[in-house]
This record gives structure tokens, sequence and C-alpha cells, in this order.
């Protein structure tokens, strides 16, 4: 096989260049091979070619602008994450054409036209009410094993913001039971944060790894990741979709009058305990924080939901939110919201 074909240059690109010469996390290698996955995916079911038939000539002539409207189209991918889905294929093609310049030519220039899709800022934001939260906890079967694995992981997901690798990434010793259980999340470049979760989520967190013979204080257990698929060890960000996709699907057949957006994601779990927290009277800084925002611009998307938080938001812009100690903040007036959340689940 050349060196300068597709699969190659793309297995080097992932294994060795991202990690070893870039430099870059282990997440954002992920987000990379899951925007490919993806693309050898759209490949295969919609120009019926094989991953491993994938090459640069069958790439260009527009194949992969339309791999970025199916993403939107038939996987309810949101502007947002089509740009990130953009910005993964065009680091490779950058790097492509550097090592292969007559194969790679074509695709480079090609993606590189394709702009990034314009973002506004009224994107209606996917999030579910206290309600809606309420009925999806509710919903699993916990009468099996996977719906005891997937009610611990919906409510893991709401009750500690976590983006959907972080839920991946988890593992027992990263958790730390408590008068207050605290979980370790790895977010974006490699930083961690802690984040408290409210006693109902510790217990069903407890018990379902008592239930997998899983040890906390066992060494070797605490190398383990607390959510599994049926096939491996460690599970992966489609499978953490697919499972939001059945419980939100099965959740608008149970209550019709709720749930009346389109394309709930895992992320909307995240959205939501933002909001919660904003309308239960936490601070930005508090929820910067605890999501792991890197500025609290971020943040202030929250308080744009409603009329009701946009004023709260005009009303706390007057305080020196930059003087505010963001790690005592988040000991302390974090508890009494936790306490809020003990009728879920």
């Amino acid at each position: 096989m050349k060196n300068k074909e597709f699969i190659p240059l793309l297995s080097d690109f992932l294994i060795t260049y991202l990690p070893e010469i870039k430099g870059v996390s282990k997440n954002t290698i992920a987000s990379y091979q899951y925007a490919f996955r993806l693309l050898f995916e759209f490949m295969d079911e919609v120009k019926g070619i094989p991953p491993e038939k994938v090459s640069f000539t069958n790439l260009i002539n527009g194949t992969i602008a339309e791999y970025l409207v199916w993403l939107e189209s038939a996987r309810g991918c949101s502007p947002v994450t089509r740009n990130h889905r953009r910005a993964a294929i065009a680091s490779f093609a950058k790097y492509a054409v550097k090592k292969a310049f007559k194969e790679a030519l074509e695709f480079y220039s090609q993606v590189n036209d394709i702009p990034r899709k314009r973002v506004p800022k009224t994107t209606d934001m996917k999030y579910f009410s206290k309600e809606e939260i309420s009925c999806l906890l509710n919903l699993p079967d916990t009468t099996r094993k996977l719906g005891r694995r997937d009610a611990v992981l919906l409510s893991t997901l709401y009750s500690s913001g976590a983006r959907a690798q972080e839920i991946c990434d988890l593992t027992v010793n990263d958790i730390n039971f408590g008068t207050t259980t605290v979980l370790r999340l790895v977010g974006k470049g490699n930083k961690a944060r802690m984040v408290a979760i409210p006693q109902n989520c510790a217990v069903l967190l407890k018990n379902y790894l008592k239930s997998n013979g899983l040890n906390p204080n066992s060494v070797g257990d605490r190398k383990r990741h607390v959510f599994s698929s049926q096939m491996h060890e460690k599970m992966t960000i489609s499978c953490v979709e697919e499972i939001v996709k059945k419980y939100v699907s099965m959740a608008k057949r149970t209550y019709p009058n709720l749930f009346k957006r389109r394309g709930y994601s895992p992320h909307s779990f995240r959205h939501s305990i933002a909001v919660h927290m904003l309308e239960c009277g936490e601070s930005l800084v508090v929820i910067k924080a605890f999501l792991g925002h890197t500025s609290i611009e971020t943040t202030t998307i929250y308080a744009e939901v409603t009329p009701e938080l946009a004023n709260k938001y005009l009303s706390e812009r007057g305080n020196a939110v930059e003087a505010v100690k963001i790690a005592e903040e988040t000991a302390t007036s974090l508890l009494p919201f936790l306490k809020t959340m003990s009728k879920f689940r």
C-alpha cells in the first residue's frame, strides 16, 4: 500500500501527528476520529463506498459539502457541530497536502473553499425543562441491567453537566464518594475540574458500581471506566448519543405535550443543568466553574434563554464577578442547588 493513499495518511495524522507532533489533547483526537467515523458512515450509506475504498479521488466534486449537509439533515447536528466536523477535516487536508501534494491538492482546495456555517446568535438552545428531566430520568427499565446503566448515565449527564466525551472517559478513580460526592471530569485541553453531584445521583452511582462488581477501593477496579457498552469496556460518544436518542424518542411518545423541540442530544443535559442552576439563583461565575468554561462570555448564553434570566443577568452584571473566588463559591453556594435536585430520580 502506497504511503500517499488516503487511509495511511489519515492513520498517521491521527496516531502520530496529532498526539506526538502537535501535542493536542486526547479529547480533541477523539473528536477528530469521530468526525472521520461519521464521514466513513456517510460514504458507505449514501455513496455506497465502503471505508476501505475511500480515497482522495472520491472525496472531491462536492462530497465533503454533501457530508456536512448530511450531518445536519440526517443526524440532526447543529451548525456548531457541523463546523467542528469541518474543522477536523480541514486540519487533516492541510496535513495531507504537505505529505502528498499531488494526490491531496484537489481535496485540500475544495475543503478550504467550504466556509464555516454562520451560527446565528438566536440559535434555539435545546434544553429540557425540569418536568421533562424528571420524565426522562424515570423512563429506563431498572429491572433490566441495561436499563439500570441507562438510568445512571442519564442522571449523571444531568447532575454533573458533563460533556459526552467526559462521561465516556469517567473512571471509578474519578469518583470521590462522601458527604458530598465529587466527580473529576477532564474536559477540553485536558483541563480537569471537580463537580459536586446530588446525593440521589451519588447513591445511583454507588449501587451501579456495586452491581457491576466494581470496588472503588480496589486498585485494579479504579482504572476501569464507569460506563461500558455491550461490546466495549469504554463507551463511545456515538453510544451515548444513541442512548439519549432512544429515551427522547420514548419520551415524545409517552408525553406528547412535552419534548416539543427537535435535535435533542447529550449536550442538552448540560444546557439543562446550566439553565436550571441559573433559574435557582446560582451566579454565572459558579456555573462557569461548574461547566468548565474558559470564558464567562460562553456562560452568558444561558442568560438569554428567557426574559426572566436575561433580566437576572443584567442585574448581576454590576457585580465585580472577576473578584469572586470561583473555587470557594463553587464549594459552598452550589450545595443549596444540589438539594433541590433530590426529586429527580
